[in-house]
C-alpha cells in the first residue's frame, strides 16, 4: 500500500509541476497583460492543487497536512481576488485589451 502513495504523491506532484510550468511559459509567452492574467490565474489553483495533494500524501494523517489544507483554501482565495484587483487596476490605469485584428492589420501611418 505504501508504494501505491508514493507512485500517486509522485504522479500528482508531477503533474502539479507540469501545470505550474505551462503557467509560467503562458505569463512568458502571450502577447498582452490580460491574457497573460487568465493564463496565470487558471492554472496557479490547479498546480498548487496537485502539489498540495501530492504532499498530503507524502506527510499522511498529520498537522502538515492540516497545514497543507490551510495553505490550498488560502490559495483558493486569494489567487483570483490578486488576478482581479491586477485586472481591475490595469483597466482603471487605461490599458485596453489587445484586439486580435490589431496583430493582422498592418499599420496605416
Amino acid at each position: 500500500m505504501s508504494a501505491l502513495i508514493d507512485i500517486v504523491s509522485w504522479v500528482s506532484l508531477l503533474v502539479g509541476g507540469a501545470f505550474c510550468m505551462v503557467g509560467a511559459l503562458g505569463l512568458v509567452r502571450l502577447p498582452e497583460l490580460y491574457t497573460r492574467l487568465h493564463a496565470g490565474g487558471l492554472i496557479d489553483i490547479p498546480g498548487a492543487g496537485f502539489i498540495v495533494l501530492g504532499l498530503s500524501l507524502q506527510a499522511g494523517w498529520s498537522l502538515v497536512t492540516a497545514k497543507l489544507l490551510v495553505l490550498m483554501l488560502l490559495i483558493i482565495f486569494t489567487s483570483p481576488t490578486a488576478t482581479h484587483a491586477v485586472a481591475r487596476a490595469a483597466m482603471h490605469m487605461g490599458v485596453r485589451p489587445q484586439s486580435p485584428d490589431k496583430e493582422a492589420e498592418p499599420s496605416k501611418r
